[in-house]
């Protein structure tokens, strides 16, 4: 458990120092003067929604195995079929 809990707290932590996450950062508070209130909230959401992504995907490498994520994957993909079959 406690090696579950080291792995989910590295995970988060690789996403925010991930370099393309650390790239949005620092193009937006670059250009933070330069921008309209309108655009600086559509660049932080852009910002957020990427950090939960990548934050995301990390966890779940952490904590499954490649064939859980891939039966996962594929349940998935069940799960929409059997709802497009149903339209």
């Amino acid at each position: 458990m406690i090696s579950t809990a080291i792995a989910l707290q590295d995970a988060t932590g690789n996403a925010v120092i991930d370099i393309t996450t650390m790239i949005k950062a620092k193009s937006i508070y670059n250009a933070r003067h330069e921008m309209t209130d309108a655009e600086f909230a559509d660049a932080m959401f852009n910002y957020s929604a990427h950090l939960a992504s990548v934050t995301a995907t990390l966890v779940t490498e952490a904590v499954m195995t490649k064939d859980q994520l891939d039966e996962l994957l594929t349940t998935i993909r069940e799960m929409n079929a059997m709802g497009k079959d149903s339209e």
